[in-house]
């Protein structure tokens, strides 16, 4: 089924989606994403669908200063929205193929059509020119090392909001819980298979063990390891005890005063449930904060 990427390359006044935000229509009026709260998705699909009756991209303008006097945003703002047809590019699956492999790039927009760039470049929109370039990094990735209840309910938790997840356990009933799912679980043995865990800059370390014996090891060496977040489960007697036993290991203070613990935006979580919504809370949090996620606007 023939199929339009439509991105938000501007906005004027209030929006609910930032510019390189996108959502892509089918032929059947069919669509995935939304670029405002409902009020102009009817209207970006017809445009979208006489997009592939010409097979030529466009720049169309919906809000203050589009030629559709009848469609307004609340807010009265605008938006610019670049409309590609993708037929037989590949644009579509190289986009997929970096998300998949967790590399950044980047989406160039013009006139003629758009591209793929192997790279993350910084947003940029030359109205006059018709050009725009939106970078885009990889989502956030959470490492749960841990055993219990806590980790079911954060896996969980995360898919529900569409953030992928990887378990490290040493706890069989929740390796059973989780088989069957979306989520890679790999289980552990031993403190010492600190060999298995893998990471990327945009991966969150959580640790949810009650006996901290276990992650001392793992912990050291995930600290190591490229990573935003790493929080762990504890309250601060607990973080006091461990932080010695991760100093003997040659961990700076530096490293130790980046962890969160006890973890979570609000902490004494008693409950799995709880626990997940306040470790994943702050994970976003997080994320949004650093480099990478405030260039996400």
């Amino acid at each position: 089924m023939d199929t339009v990427l439509v991105t938000v390359c501007a906005v004027e006044g209030s929006s609910m989606r930032n510019p390189g935000t996108i959502m892509g229509v089918a032929e059947d009026g069919s669509y995935a994403g939304s670029l405002s709260g409902g009020c102009i998705e009817a209207a970006v699909v017809a445009e979208a669908v006489d997009t592939l009756r010409s097979g030529e991209p466009r720049i169309v303008r919906f809000g203050a200063g589009s030629r559709y006097i009848d469609i307004k945003l609340p807010c009265g703002g605008g938006l610019d929205l670049h409309f590609q047809p993708l037929g037989a590019s590949d644009l579509a699956e190289r986009c997929l193929q970096s998300i998949a492999d967790r590399e950044p790039f980047s989406m160039a927009l013009a006139q003629e059509g758009a591209s793929h760039l192997s790279d993350w470049r910084a947003p940029s929109y030359d109205a006059s020119a018709g050009e725009a370039v939106f970078g885009h990094w990889p989502e956030p990735l959470l490492a749960i090392v841990g055993h219990g209840a806590g980790v079911e309910a954060l896996e969980r938790m995360a898919s529900t909001m569409g953030c992928i997840s990887r378990v490290y356990t040493p706890d069989e009933r929740v390796v059973d819980a989780l088989r069957n799912g979306p989520t890679e679980v790999i289980g552990l043995e031993r403190t010492s298979e600190t060999g298995l865990l893998q990471s990327d800059p945009w991966t969150a370390f959580v640790f949810l063990f009650h006996d901290h014996d276990w992650e001392i090891d793992l912990m050291a060496r995930a600290i190591e390891l490229p990573h935003f977040y790493l929080g762990a489960m504890g309250g601060r007697k607990a973080h006091a005890v461990r932080s010695e036993a991760l100093r003997a290991r040659g961990i700076s203070e530096e490293q130790l005063s980046a962890m969160k613990a006890p973890i979570g935006v609000f902490h004494s979580s008693r409950d799995p449930q709880t626990l997940a919504l306040s470790t994943l809370a702050e994970i976003i949090r997080t994320y949004q904060d650093t480099d990478f996620g405030k260039a996400l606007g």
